[in-house]
């Protein structure tokens, strides 16, 4: 299976704290750790040309996995346009902590994807909601984060096709933390936890649920579907062809 992590990669570059948890950038951790699970894994980058996203990169991706935070803004119209393109014919997408502000994310969705959040190196236990579902396999009732960003809801997000985590944090709040979608012929996982500041990444919990969602979000073999005018299957009197 062909996957393409996708990674602003700006905090590592701007930020001395960040860099010393992810001097090679968050995208190369990820990488390591899929292709120690068998995956045969690229990564791309915001400042590479087309962000590293090309034609034949797309066509060549069974799954991408999108990190960003600072520079939304900064994607191309005409790259998210083409990714959206690549999902709906099937391509997987994983969605990562901050992306859910990514513009494709947004696309995808059809809402805002706002939410509340908090930075107080606060503790996160993501409890394990669907534990027949693929991408929760091998993690027991909850994965617990010592140090994590908050997300709390409300999350403006579509009813998610399958709910898979909820996260608890220290402060209070909770949030939908591991959602499915589906759009088009293409699968969609967003999972929340990730922020630059905290090595949540290096954790094989974690590790193993990203494995996971990318198994799960693998395109499955079948042609596109025909959309438009339609001939019919059975003779009807008077059909004349457009």
């Amino acid at each position: 299976m062909k996957v393409t992590v996708w990674n602003e990669y700006r905090h590592e570059q701007q930020h001395e704290e960040v860099r010393k948890i992810y001097p090679d950038g968050i995208h190369q951790v990820l990488a390591s750790a899929l292709g120690e699970q068998g995956f045969d894994v690229k990564t791309a980058t915001l400042d590479e040309p087309q962000h590293g996203l090309t034609d034949e990169v797309l066509n060549n991706t069974d799954v991408l996995l999108w990190w960003g935070h600072l520079a939304h803004d900064e994607v191309s119209d005409e790259i998210v346009e083409k990714v959206q393109k690549r999902v709906w014919e099937g391509m997987g997408l994983i969605v990562l902590h901050s992306a859910h502000f990514s513009k494709i994310f947004k696309k995808l969705m059809g809402t805002g994807c706002d939410l509340k959040w908090r930075e107080a190196n606060e503790k996160e236990r993501l409890w394990v909601v669907d534990p027949s579902h693929p991408i929760a396999e091998g993690i027991g009732e909850y994965i617990e984060l010592e140090e994590e960003e908050m997300y709390g809801e409300h999350f403006d997000i579509p009813a998610p096709d399958e709910l898979v985590f909820l996260s608890w944090f220290q402060g209070g709040e909770v949030f939908r933390s591991g959602a499915t979608f589906k759009r088009g012929n293409g699968k969609i996982f967003y999972f929340r936890p990730g922020h630059e500041t905290h090595p949540t990444y290096y954790n094989k919990q974690i590790q193993k649920v990203i494995g996971n969602a990318v198994k799960w979000a693998a395109p499955v073999t079948r042609d596109y579907p025909v959309y438009g005018n339609a001939k019919p299957l059975e003779k009807l009197e008077g059909y004349k062809e457009e």
